[in-house]
């Protein structure tokens, strides 16, 4: 019987699906087992949180698949992966309706300042400076989508049923078409708002930086629900001090599982001094109909390969497969 092992808590009916495909091991709670203890053994794993490095895949002389459960794939080696014949995979779509609602959770919390108005109310005080509390609409303001792909394609419709006019910049698409689709330079100067979605590449790293938060309008609020790294954190934390940004709503951070008092990596972002400040910890895709498709999708990945089949959404191409 194949072994899988499962990095982080995951939906139990995910869980019982991957029971019945194989032996699996848990690396999280009361029991849980150190990927070294069955590096020698292991055939999938399930990777939720966590790292897969070059070094633990040439650990695994077994593994034949990382299935990641979400989008994003910067937490394992792809590359080395491929040089052993190990396929990664991903889960595309299948988080989209949360991370969309979640955008719009965290630009409501933030246009509304729901989070000064929620604290000032649990220490007892009911809107004693409701002028503090103002906060604006939507219709009307211009959403500016840094990314375009299937995400970003689906907050802009959502993002017109508010009102808002929406503008977009993706290198990957050519401005024929779609006539929302501008440089970027173009977009920071006419945006009320900017949403982040794009991976975190060489060239996405820092790609929301000083001089890009400069061109943005005075006031203008950013959101990020992308990764961490996409954005120069001490660069944000100055503007939302400064008023250039007039609030943000985060909810990845470079330096993940971190003190809140003080999340940013660059340890100058304390939740505590910033109100125009709203973060989550990295749940955008985290509903529970979320989980349960996200979690099926890589159980049929690992599914697909154990069974010598290639998997539906792989992100490297193996240049060796035993099963071949």
């Amino acid at each position: 019987m194949p072994l899988i092992y499962v990095t982080s808590p995951i939906h139990p009916d995910v869980l019982q699906a991957l029971s019945s495909t194989g032996e699996v091991r848990l690396g999280y709670g009361p029991n849980a087992v150190a990927y070294t203890d069955i590096q020698q053994q292991v055939d999938a794993v399930f990777l939720r949180g966590g790292h897969i490095s070059a070094q633990m895949i040439a650990a695994s002389p077994k593994l034949r698949i990382v299935a990641r459960h979400g989008a994003g794939y910067d937490n394992v080696d792809h590359q080395a992966a491929a040089e052993r014949g190990v396929w990664v995979t991903n889960t595309p779509g299948a988080n989209r309706r949360s991370v969309v609602e979640h955008v719009f959770a965290l630009l409501l919390g933030v246009s509304r300042k729901l989070q000064l108005a929620t604290d000032q109310t649990r220490d007892r005080v009911w809107a004693a400076d409701r002028l503090s509390l103002t906060g604006i609409e939507l219709e009307g303001r211009t959403l500016g989508l840094i990314g375009f792909g299937d995400i970003g394609q689906h907050v802009a419709p959502v993002a017109e049923a508010f009102g808002m006019n929406v503008l977009a910049t993706d290198p990957a698409y050519d401005a024929s078409f779609d006539a929302r689709l501008v440089d970027l330079d173009t977009l920071l100067a006419k945006a009320d708002v900017v949403s982040l979605h794009v991976p975190l590449q060489s060239s996405t790293r820092n790609l929301i930086g000083r001089p890009e938060i400069a061109k943005m309008k005075a006031g203008a609020i950013l959101i990020n629900t992308s990764r961490g790294g996409v954005i120069d954190e001490a660069a944000v934390a100055d503007a939302l001090r400064s008023g250039q940004l007039g609030g943000a709503g985060i909810d990845v951070l470079a330096a993940e599982n971190t003190d809140m008092i003080n999340p940013f990596s660059c340890n100058t972002f304390p939740v505590s001094d910033l109100p125009n400040l709203l973060v989550t910890p990295h749940v955008a895709g985290q509903t529970n109909e979320s989980l349960l498709r996200v979690g099926m999708s890589a159980v049929d990945a690992i599914r697909a390969v154990l069974r010598g089949e290639p998997p539906l959404h792989p992100v490297n191409e193996p240049v060796s497969r035993a099963f071949d």
